[in-house]
């Protein structure tokens, strides 16, 4: 049996010709998901037709692929079934290089990936426990970071990941994890590194140590022990607040709870914190004490809403119970009436 592989196709209208435009980061400016861009409309969509097409030649039946390839400087960057990353000239189709971090190995299985970051000289990219940064002409590997290690635990116990790919803000790349659902765990805190040393510039502990805000909703040794509560959706970056919103998952395990007593700060939350430093800014907890796996399922989308006639920057939440939570961008106030109800 043959599986597909993973295939690009660039469709274009003929004889419609417009400037290029970019699209320079997963999920698009705010994680909206939205383009302005009005070349291809209702009138014309008929006459599309296929300009290039690109196939990686993956042959895996496992993959959940899910990247959104990025296109910058004419470049399109992704990641393929398997993993590799792939350079493509836009308007071509051209492979210009790839990157294979699994070097022939038998592939990850059942790997969701949802693509890549660029900045600047470089491509960042996850593969198993590691934060890797190419060099974005050749593919050349230049750093390459173990996410298992500064957890605060024995790095060779850990399991730690990350299928969504980090944001960047000035000179750090801010990512957060996957982690497993199942006990012992390893915790999803969220963190930054300097893009061109690759050394560790903060950590927020979504699993609160002693003295930090939120370590009274946890029993005593949860920070050492307690897994999960992790972004594992993605970030969203505000470069004018100088802010990275974050939404959390449960924390582990994720179906029972007796063993971590209380509402289990930062699990199923909103989270804003300081770009520069990881310091909390404000929070919103979706679920407390979560024992149904209603982690928030997507990143935060920076949106701007009307409120009694004035412009109000927010954050949108979508959520697995069917609501969307809309919150001030500012001080996580929301701007419908929220009710928090006992479950029992």
């Amino acid at each position: 049996m043959k599986f597909p592989s993973l295939i690009f196709c660039l469709i274009a209208i003929p004889a419609l010709h417009a400037a290029d435009v970019e699209w320079p980061v997963n999920g698009g400016p705010g994680n909206i998901r939205f383009s302005p861009l009005t070349q291809i409309n209702r009138a014309n969509v008929a006459q599309l037709q296929v300009a290039w097409s690109y196939d990686s030649h993956d042959a895996f039946k496992d993959s959940e692929m899910q990247s959104n390839p990025i296109v910058v400087g004419g470049v399109l960057y992704a990641t393929t079934p398997t993993l590799k990353v792939v350079a493509l000239d836009a308007a071509t189709g051209h492979e210009i290089w790839t990157f294979d971090p699994a070097a022939g190995a038998p592939p990850q299985r059942r790997y969701r990936h949802r693509g890549v970051t660029v900045y600047q000289d470089r491509v960042f990219f996850t593969y198993r426990n590691f934060l890797y940064a190419l060099d974005r002409q050749t593919g050349k590997p230049i750093l390459k970071i173990d996410l298992r290690e500064g957890l605060g635990r024995p790095a060779e116990k850990m399991s730690v990941s990350a299928s969504s790919p980090g944001v960047i803000f000035e000179d750090m790349i801010i990512l957060g994890s996957t982690v497993p659902e199942t006990l012992p765990g390893s915790p999803g805190h969220i963190r930054a590194w300097d893009t061109k040393t690759g050394k560790l510039r903060w950590i927020f502990h979504t699993i609160p140590w002693p003295g930090e805000f939120g370590y009274e909703t946890w029993p005593k040794d949860a920070w050492k022990v307690s897994g999960g509560a992790n972004a594992w959706a993605g970030l969203s970056v505000d470069p004018k607040l100088g802010m990275v919103f974050a939404a959390t998952g449960s924390a582990s395990f994720d179906f029972y709870g007796s063993n971590r007593i209380g509402d289990d700060l930062f699990a199923n939350c909103v989270l804003a914190l300081d770009a520069r430093t990881g310091k909390r800014v404000w929070h919103f907890q979706g679920v407390r004490h979560d024992a149904w796996d209603f982690d928030f399922p997507a990143a935060p989308s920076l949106v701007t809403v009307k409120r009694d006639g004035h412009d109000v920057d927010a954050v949108a939440q979508i959520t697995k119970t069917g609501y969307v939570y809309v919150l001030d961008r500012k001080t996580g106030k929301p701007l419908f009436p929220v009710k928090d109800r006992q479950a029992m």
